[in-house]
């Protein structure tokens, strides 16, 4: 079956040799595209000014659902992180649940889904455009996003399908249309069921795929001359290695993630680490710097609010708390009781904005790299940080880029084939073609300047946080019902430490 999955891609090279014979096709296709695909972008990243600085709604839609989750339950990613650790540990995992991965494999999975390129150039935008103090408001956003992950992964695991063969598919497409019908609202929970399963197969191809596909090339073709002007090789070789591991399932995927994922993390933080450390005496007057930036910037379009609207998006857009894509991974997990899921996926957001996000920011600020309106932003301005003290950084950061985009696109392979097969039905051959079409846009992503379609798909992973925020309200006193059992036989002793 890999070999199917190989040759298929093989056959697009033609693709890029034609696009630079030519040197239009790209250009051909985004405009082709833009009438249709333009207004849909601008309908989800619909923005409204405030204070001089355009504020997307979906930020807000995200934001403010963290907000009610986390007072609803009673501030649950602070009272519960003590027992996540135990849950990730594995001390309460028993072999025989229902489940095909690991705790800690399924928070590896989801991870590495959300652990990308925008971590590094993501924040370079956030710092850029907010100054440092977008770093608070980022860090903030980020904790408050631990609540969202925790709702929707208890319900993903709650709602899941369990099949015969021990095989698991769930996430927002299962709790929207089973929970839903359950409150006598069905025909609703299938609409926005299906309607996230569009969003998200999109999602998956082009963000989840074309994008990382496109940008790791670059990244690597900037260091690697033999690779200038030879997208198309590049690309097949990540479709070749994406291959490998996609076609063995969430089990394979979960054996990669789970060494890839504390590899990466180690590797990014460890040398950012090492610079912040070579910097030791400007640590004060970085945090000086944040905390100042975040109530009283005063080199940032839209002060406070500008500051603080960058760290919103950097947080929503990096983490996806609320998007529902965790929750597909999640609910593989081995366990006997949904809650426990729910506490593991809450770290999510904290490893990857508070942590990992910080970091990047952290760099930034610390070396003098940000200078406000000097046009050098995004992965510019992170790999013009990592290489203040140590020019060769810049060869630790498109590693660290290309493992970021890799992981991303194996975990969004995943999450794109459970929502083909929501709508198409389970089945191997149908499991094939979703792999092969997904094999294939790694290729076109790496090869073609896709404008303004990577600009859809990403607005598709944020409509998907549309649907997914309605029914998470709908289904809160569910959630709520839950964790007061799950707290109940925690307390009685029948869910207890393994080891």
């Amino acid at each position: 079956m890999l070999k199917r999955i190989i040759l298929a891609c093989a056959g697009l090279p033609f693709m890029a040799t034609l696009a630079h014979a030519e040197g239009g096709i790209d250009q051909a296709i985004s405009d082709a595209v833009a009438p249709i695909v333009n207004p849909i972008v601008n309908t989800i990243f619909y923005s409204v000014p405030v204070f001089g600085t355009q504020f997307p709604l979906i930020v807000a839609w995200l934001v403010v659902a963290a907000v009610v989750f986390t007072v609803y339950f009673g501030f649950i990613q602070f009272r519960g992180f003590g027992h996540s650790i135990s849950l990730v540990k594995g001390d309460y995992l028993d072999p025989n649940d229902a489940g095909e991965v690991t705790p800690f494999q399924a928070l590896a999975t989801a991870l590495s889904g959300t652990v990308g390129l925008g971590n590094i150039a993501g924040v370079g935008v956030a710092v850029y455009l907010g100054g440092p103090g977008a770093t608070f408001w980022m860090i903030l956003a980020g904790l408050l996003g631990m609540a969202s992950k925790f709702t929707e992964c208890i319900l993903g695991v709650h709602y899941r399908n369990v099949y015969e063969d021990g095989t698991v598919s769930g996430g927002p497409m299962y709790y929207l249309s089973k929970g839903l019908s359950e409150k006598g609202q069905a025909t609703l929970g299938k609409f926005l069921a299906i309607f996230f399963s569009i969003c998200c197969i999109g999602g998956a191809l082009g963000g989840g795929n074309m994008f990382q596909a496109n940008q790791s090339y670059a990244q690597i073709s900037s260091i690697i001359p033999f690779f200038e002007g030879k997208g198309w090789l590049f690309g097949l070789i990540m479709a070749a290695l994406v291959g490998v591991v996609i076609i063995g399932g969430i089990k394979s995927i979960a054996k990669v993630t789970e060494k890839i994922v504390p590899g990466m993390a180690i590797l990014y933080v460890g040398a950012a680490l090492v610079i912040i450390g070579m910097n030791f005496s400007e640590i004060p007057d970085a945090v000086a710097a944040i905390f100042t930036g975040a109530f009283a910037p005063t080199a940032v379009a839209g002060g406070v609010v500008g500051a603080l609207i960058q760290g919103f998006k950097r947080a929503a857009f990096s983490n996806e708390a609320g998007i529902g894509s965790a929750s597909i991974a999640h609910s593989a997990v081995q366990t006997k009781h949904p809650v426990t899921e729910g506490y593991v996926a809450l770290l999510e957001p904290f490893i990857d904005t508070v942590v990992i996000c910080t970091m990047t920011s952290l760099v930034i600020i610390i070396t003098g790299s940000w200078v406000p309106d000097s046009g050098v932003t995004g992965i510019a301005l992170t790999s013009k940080a990592f290489e203040a003290n140590f020019s060769w950084f810049g060869y630790i950061l498109a590693i660290a880029a290309v493992l970021f985009a890799f992981s991303t696109m194996i975990s969004w392979s995943y999450y794109g084939l459970k929502a083909w097969t929501y709508m198409f039905g389970e089945g191997k051959a149908k499991e094939i073609t979703f792999k092969l079409i997904f094999c294939i846009f790694v290729v076109i992503g790496a090869s073609m300047s896709l404008g303004p379609v990577i600009d859809f798909s990403d607005a598709m992973i944020f409509a998907m946080g549309i649907a997914n925020i309605i029914g998470l309200y709908m289904l809160m006193p569910k959630v709520k019902a839950l964790l007061a059992d799950y707290r109940e036989k925690l307390a009685s002793g029948e869910i207890k430490k393994m080891k």
